[in-house]
């Protein structure tokens, strides 16, 4: 069965012929090593939004992670506590008294999940579950010679970004072999192509396994590994199978006991198909047919119809910003010798696009979104079970998905969040007494949406709100009405929530959260205690201010609901504004607490920044003052997904050369698999990022940052160039996209705008934000060329579906 991608390409990449003469397309994207694998942050990552594969590229033994977006241990399950909502008004009443170490006392007993939560992000033998391995298919190659003596020389091993596609290649004893691998986008099968340039030189023995649940046999000439998951309660979770056929050209298989043995051929084909019962109850069968499938199609016309498919989506966008001489370095050394100078634009490119490579191979319309660790996974016990956390995970992974172009991903994001509205709403009944629907600091594929099992970080409940948020930004920038009305009842279920829940604060006056917490930090309280829990700390704020005002938005683009939204329009004004504390800095939280970690990994009350567009520097400069103050105190250090986020937040302040300090400490070359919860943060030999452990979201922050330092549109107007770093001075992109519904493209010299593309994807009056330096902007309309009319350094363009404008700066 084909993966049938075209149906989601409705927008159309509206690519003009000029994006083809783009020098983005001169240079290959490709990692590139001369060594296997020397751990698994070092194997070369496979996708095709369900299937994944992680070969090492070993020498005489290989190693092949193998993944299954799907392949979940847990099971649906009620972890309300029933008897919750009875503690909240002595809950609220503790904080209203500053009594907040006295509230997350109390909630530690009465106000957490029910049960054992995330098994404190252990989860796989718990109801919750944990992301699993699929398992490791291993080769035992068979050369016929004595390796001690053997003669290797040539050794390279690569992935094609441009291709999507992994190969091995090296000379060993005279003999020179090849090897291919790729997760087919056209059927939906794993494929590995093993060649050598003379004949019967080709001989292994295959076999399968994981680290439990499993167990293996032959059945006639295919290599099978099935199990059952641990669903928490009676071990009867989710079921999986894995298929593995050989098709050689000449040579004989056979099989000893539970593995494969290849002798003598002169290249073979291996087919890894695999398949569990998540939404399919014919799992067996239909692993079955996509093998039969799949071998029944020559390889090369397979691999043909995998790289056009896969184009379809990768070749939407190009990035090109200046000489890419180092792409002659293995990616590795590469990395340590950016690591040392700082310079290689090529490197960001390759960054960026591969950021958007993992996002395409990661996720698929009609499956899951990317998790923690976005398809690959190589053990049972993925870290903190590489579920879904609302308090920035999900949503980072998904910041590159639109500027990127890339909106067809966005549906299985949308699926997730509309299956958390029902067991929300349970929820919020439940702790709350509240209408609408809530979700708090981490789900699953279950719909899990109770609090977690700390009120320190598991009383964070306006994670369903910026879920929100992001659903929305897809129809800022595809403005697309029959999504606005399918994603209406989801806001508006949010925003219920809140209006219902929200409390008067007796000091103020002002609407608040209560109980919350800023995202896992803490602060000290006059008495020395320190303490996690709140009321309305300044992130909530900001993003209730952003949900409120959007489904205002929504409400009226869609001419419904005017009552509630003029509650909304009261609420909105009672919420507290974002303040500047003593020190100069954005407050975290409605008093000036002493931080207790000033370096925190978190950067939560500077959310209104991005990725909201509550602060900027035109329309509230002193707020994005003390933003950039608070940045400077929590420091150029932390976390992978935390620098990522660092990134764009300077982008947004328009300091590009900081943004790019940030993007080169991201870039930091790191080994250390433990957790460090501080200032480990990096990125691993084959480009994954590196919390440590290997968390995804930083790969997709980085790409969202690179392209923030490149084109801005959150501020009603586009801005090309808004923080290009000194070391981007000339250069180009293609295909890049902005709110309001358009493709753009733009190319620069000595840090100036020379030209720039505007591509309709929709009917829309787009602003334009002219540099000061171009004194007479042009504009080439309907064939005409005229002088384009700027007020304020604003232009105003009124560009038709399918349309494309070009400006000219000087």
């Amino acid at each position: 069965m084909r993966i049938f991608f075209l149906l989601f390409f409705a927008l159309g990449t509206g690519l003009s012929a000029a994006y083809a003469q783009s020098p983005a397309t001169s240079s290959p994207l490709r990692l590139w090593y001369q060594q296997p694998a020397e751990q698994w942050e070092a194997s070369l990552p496979l996708g095709n939004g369900r299937l994944g594969a992680m070969p090492d590229g070993g020498i005489y033994r290989e190693n092949i992670v193998l993944n299954d977006i799907t392949l979940w241990s847990g099971s649906k399950q009620d972890a309300d506590a029933p008897d919750a909502a009875r503690f909240l008004p002595q809950i609220q009443q503790l904080l209203f008294e500053g009594k907040n170490a006295e509230a997350e006392s109390l909630m530690y007993n009465s106000f957490v999940c029910k049960g054992a939560g995330s098994g404190l992000g252990n989860g796989s033998n718990v109801p919750y579950g944990s992301y699993e391995v699929l398992g490791s298919l291993h080769l035992d190659y068979h050369y016929g010679i004595d390796s001690a003596r053997a003669k290797l020389t040539s050794y390279q091993r690569e992935l094609s970004l441009d291709k999507a596609i992994a190969s091995t290649q090296y000379i060993l004893q005279g003999t020179s072999f090849k090897r291919e691998y790729f997760t087919s986008f056209a059927h939906d099968v794993i494929v590995i192509r093993l060649t050598a340039d003379q004949s019967k030189k080709i001989g292994f023995t295959v076999s399968l396994d994981r680290p439990e649940r499993y167990s293996t046999t032959v059945v006639k000439d295919e290599l099978q590994m099935t199990g059952q998951l641990n669903n928490g309660t009676d071990g009867k979770g989710m079921r999986y199978i894995t298929r593995v056929k050989l098709v050689p050209t000449g040579g004989k298989v056979t099989a000893t006991g539970n593995q494969l043995n290849l002798s003598d051929a002169d290249a073979v084909t291996i087919y890894i198909s695999s398949a569990t019962d998540f939404r399919n109850p014919q799992f067996e069968k239909k692993s079955a047919s996509e093998l039969a499938a799949a071998i029944h199609e020559k390889y090369d016309a397979e691999k043909a119809a995998h790289i056009r498919n896969y184009q379809q989506l990768f070749n939407r966008t190009t990035v090109w910003l200046g000489n890419d001489e180092r792409q002659v370095l293995p990616t590795d050394v590469r990395l340590q010798t950016f690591a040392a100078d700082g310079r290689d634009p090529g490197l960001a490119v390759l960054y960026f696009q591969y950021g958007r490579y993992l996002l395409i191979s990661s996720t698929r319309p009609g499956l899951l979104p990317p998790n923690l660790q976005g398809l690959w996974a190589n053990t049972i016990h993925t870290p903190w079970n590489g579920d879904y956390h609302l308090n920035i995970n999900i949503q980072m992974n998904h910041w590159p998905l639109h500027v990127g172009n890339l909106p067809m991903l966005n549906e299985p994001f949308y699926t997730l969040v509309q299956g958390l509205v029902e067991p929300g709403s349970k929820t919020a009944k439940i702790y709350y007494n509240a209408d609408g629907w809530v979700a708090h600091v981490i789900t699953n594929v279950w719909g899990y949406t109770s609090p977690g099992e700390h009120p320190s970080w598991g009383a964070f409940n306006t994670g369903s709100a910026w879920l929100c948020q992001m659903l929305w930004d897809h129809y800022t920038f595809t403005q697309d009405k029959s999504y606005l009305e399918k994603l209406y009842p989801i806001l508006k279920g949010s925003a219920l929530f809140y209006l219902s829940t929200l409390v008067n604060d007796p000091a103020t006056g002002w609407l608040v959260t209560s109980p919350s917490n800023s995202p896992e930090n803490s602060f000290r309280l006059p008495d020395g205690k320190t303490a996690n829990v709140c009321m309305g700390p300044t992130m909530d704020n900001q993003i209730l201010r952003a949900l409120f005002n959007y489904t205002i938005e929504a409400s009226t683009i869609l001419g419904k609901d005017e009552p509630f939204r003029q509650q909304m329009q009261t609420a909105v004004q009672k919420l507290p504004p974002t303040r500047i504390g003593k020190d100069g800095r954005v407050m975290e939280w409605l008093q000036e607490y002493e931080e207790v970690d000033p370096h925190h990994r978190h950067i939560s009350h500077l959310w209104g920044l991005y990725p909201a567009e509550e602060i900027t520097i035109e329309n509230t400069p002193a707020l994005a003052t003390a933003a950039k103050k608070t940045l400077d105190g929590r420091g150029d250090g932390g976390t992978g997904w935390s620098l990522a986020w660092k990134v764009n937040l300077w982008a947004r302040l328009h300091d590009g050369n900081h943004a790019y300090t940030l993007l080169k400490n991201l870039l930091y070359p790191i080994k250390q698999t433990g957790i460090d919860m501080h200032n480990g943060g990096g990125t691993y030999t084959n480009l994954f990022c590196g919390h440590p452990p290997f968390q995804i979201d930083g790969n997709f922050g980085g790409a969202a940052g690179i392209a923030e330092m490149l084109l801005q549109s959150h501020q009603g107007y586009i801005e090309f160039l808004p923080a290009l770093p000194d070391v981007w001075n000339t250069g180009s992109y293609t295909g890049l996209c902005v709110r309001g519904g358009a493709q753009v493209a733009a190319t620069w010299k000595e840090k100036k705008m020379q030209r720039a593309e505007i591509t309709a994807t929709v009917d829309h009056e787009f602003k334009i934000r002219i540099p000061s330096y171009s004194t007479k902007p042009q504009l080439i309309q309907k064939g005409k060329t005229m002088d384009l009319a700027v007020a304020k350094s604003i232009a105003t363009i009124r560009v038709r579906k399918g349309e494309q404008v070009v400006l000219l700066f000087n």
